[in-house]
């Protein structure tokens, strides 16, 4: 059975479609991207599938709980990381993640474990008002795994985050993957999700798109592509497909003018404005 089973769902605000017909399936163990833009639907699909929107129209099963009429049985089941950084600022790492132990009923030395494995040991006395963006975070993820769910949802976790911070996220998520934790990650950076997913689903006006592994997205929707350099030290990239530049490659072959010659794989991000007409940040 599949941890996230998701069949036409769908929300509406106000005649508005945020999501629009959604339908994909996320396997237990998965790390799964769902991307795109802002105001894409994102955001509004996690809600739903964690228990805190109702849908419109649709279904979805969370770790074999319908997500509307066993909520109490499905939250136990997920860990929910949000865009907000809602943490406690003056009590300490430890003490955020002690008091949320208590409602779980976890024990001191999972609290322990989890600051270590988030890299927040050495800071875990200090107030986290005192914390970076990127450790208040590690601490939101490492509160979210208190209870050791089957699935992780996380919203945006490296937005605004400044680049070792990113790192120290992604880290951290592909360790999580490492133990099997199955990921449900939301996100517009697409070098990002490239990294870390088995499989990512291109979201445009609440609609799916394109659903793939990425290096499959980015050979059936990319350029053919090469980038040489000449031997008079000159770069540039040519396509295949053009009739014109393949045949610029051939004579410059055939002339001993390639230095060293490459192929240039698209990147998610150029797949994803040739499907949709727009780019990520609009």
């Amino acid at each position: 059975m599949a941890a996230i089973e998701v069949e036409n769902l769908t929300r509406v605000f106000n005649d508005r479609r945020a999501v629009d017909g959604l339908t994909f399936a996320v396997e237990e163990g998965e790390v799964f991207g769902f991307l795109g833009p802002n105001g894409a639907g994102k955001t509004t699909t996690l809600r739903l599938l964690t228990g805190q929107l109702h849908p419109t129209a649709g279904r979805a099963r969370v770790a074999g709980c319908d997500v509307v009429r066993e909520r109490d049985r499905l939250k136990p089941q997920i860990g929910v990381v949000s865009e907000q950084q809602n943490l406690y600022p003056r009590m300490s790492g430890r003490e955020n993640l002690a008091f949320s132990a208590q409602l779980y009923g976890v024990n001191g030395r999972r609290v322990t474990a989890l600051l270590a494995e988030a890299g927040l040991a050495e800071r875990a006395a200090d107030r986290v008002e005192h914390y970076s963006n990127g450790m208040k975070q590690r601490l939101l993820i490492a509160r979210a795994l208190l209870h050791r769910p089957r699935i992780l949802f996380l919203d945006e976790p490296t937005r605004g985050l400044d680049p070792g911070g990113a790192l120290e996220i992604r880290r951290l998520v592909g360790e999580l993957a490492g133990q099997g934790v199955t990921i449900f990650l939301t996100t517009h950076y697409m070098e990002e999700a490239d990294q870390l997913c088995e499989r990512v689903a291109f979201v445009h006006d609440g609609r799916i798109v394109a659903l793939d592994r990425p290096k499959k997205l980015k050979i059936a929707h990319g350029e053919r592509a090469v980038k040489v350099t000449r031997t008079d030290g000159q770069q540039v990239s040519l396509r295949l497909d053009d009739p014109d530049e393949g045949r610029l490659l051939g004579e410059m072959l055939v002339a001993g003018r390639v230095a060293t010659l490459h192929s240039a794989e698209a990147t998610l991000e150029e797949v994803f404005i040739r499907l949709t007409g727009r780019r990520l940040l609009e």
